[in-house]
């Protein structure tokens, strides 16, 4: 049995209701190890050659769907044991591919355009053959036309899902109409001093420093302005965060009142029953998280795999588990009722309501600025 054949069987059973989604997931995964394929769910591994594989992701919540929906059936249908690895910034994970041989890593889940154009700018991109990926049909073109700017019209990649990084706060200590009314500077409130705490990611850290200084995050003219907004917020937070998990239990505890958080971590606060507001400022921090494929990868099984990845029954699924909306455009994919009560969700698919980073103006300014950052986070 070939593995369109595999996977489509597989997808049939789903929608007749045979499988839940959670066996569903895991046989996905199953199905793309034992060809050697990485999966978003597991690091590339031969189902007959190894007793364990690695996956290497956000932490917290992700890390428990990925575990529920895909880990835990695989290990049970194969007999194979997935290592659970976390990360707290897309930097860290760069340097364990740039430390490994071609070919060890296959297909990673990158976050935001600027780590697709470095992935790019060091010569560890590929080039799709997009008549393999069909459903690329199906995503928001928006999300698609950003890559191929970097990349010459190719694409090493397929969009996969978004989200912001917006304001997360405690309804118990600040209202919905505070929160609106002072926006970014709400994190440089003295009135939370000791309550605030924020990501411990520079360009983050830059971006709201701009918005807190009324400038454009992609054009930033002041930057020893914004650098003085860095160094206020540092002084009046109580520690930064460095993974969704420590997002999630400072908030959670009470421990902090306001911070930046990612969309779907939050979301999964109010899940759980806490009264967390969220709001996104004007020229908030959009991103987006795509399916990369790595140089050195078996080229057309990747594509199969990426284009079931696609597949609308598939990414609705993928996407309630994360709590992140899926590239898919909901002007042409049923959408289900869960994702457009999710942050973020745009129902236009035109996205006009968030402001990506530009991947030249970052990437160019990565070095000196992420330097500085380290220089402030000690106290300079």
């Amino acid at each position: 049995m070939d593995n369109t054949t595999r996977y489509e069987r597989l997808r049939e059973r789903y929608m007749n209701g045979d499988l839940d989604r959670r066996s569903f997931l895991g046989l996905i995964g199953a199905a793309g190890l034992a060809y050697g394929v990485q999966t978003p769910f597991a690091k590339y591994a031969n189902a007959q050659t190894v007793s364990q594989v690695r996956f290497d992701g956000w932490g917290g919540v992700v890390s428990e769907a990925f575990r529920e929906y895909a880990f835990d059936p695989y290990t049970k249908k194969t007999g194979i044991n997935v290592v659970d690895g976390t990360f707290g910034g897309g930097d860290e994970y760069l340097s364990r591919v740039k430390a490994s041989q071609e070919g060890e890593y296959n297909i990673a889940h990158l976050s935001g355009v600027f780590d697709y154009a470095r992935y790019h700018n060091l010569g560890l991109s590929t080039v799709l053959n997009e008549d393999n990926i069909p459903n690329l049909q199906y995503v928001i073109p928006k999300l698609v036309d950003v890559f191929r700017k970097v990349s010459d019209g190719k694409l090493s990649c397929v969009p996969y899902d978004y989200g912001t990084t917006g304001i997360a706060y405690n309804r118990k200590h600040i209202s919905d109409e505070e929160a609106k009314e002072k926006g970014a500077k709400l994190l440089i409130d003295e009135a939370y001093k000791g309550k605030i705490a924020g990501w411990s990611d520079w360009r983050t850290r830059l971006w709201y420093a701009a918005l807190q200084t009324g400038q454009d995050p992609n054009n930033i003219e002041d930057i020893d302005a914004a650098w003085d907004a860095v160094r206020t917020h540092r002084d009046l937070s109580l520690k930064y965060w460095g993974s969704g998990a420590e997002l999630m239990s400072l908030l959670a505890e009470e421990e902090v009142y306001v911070t930046e958080g990612w969309s779907g971590r939050i979301y999964a606060l109010q899940e759980q029953g806490h009264d967390m507001g969220y709001i996104d400022p004007p020229n908030g921090m959009g991103w987006q998280e795509c399916l990369f494929v790595i140089k050195g990868s078996p080229m057309e099984a990747c594509e199969e795999l990426l284009n079931f990845m696609l597949a609308p029954e598939t990414s609705i699924a993928v996407a309630e588990g994360q709590n992140y909306p899926p590239a898919l455009d909901p002007q042409k994919v049923d959408l289900g009722d869960k994702i457009p009560s999710l942050p973020a969700f745009d129902p236009t698919g035109k996205l006009d309501g968030l402001t990506f980073a530009d991947p030249a103006y970052w990437n160019g300014n990565e070095q000196e600025w992420s330097k500085t950052f380290g220089r402030v986070q000690k106290g300079y």
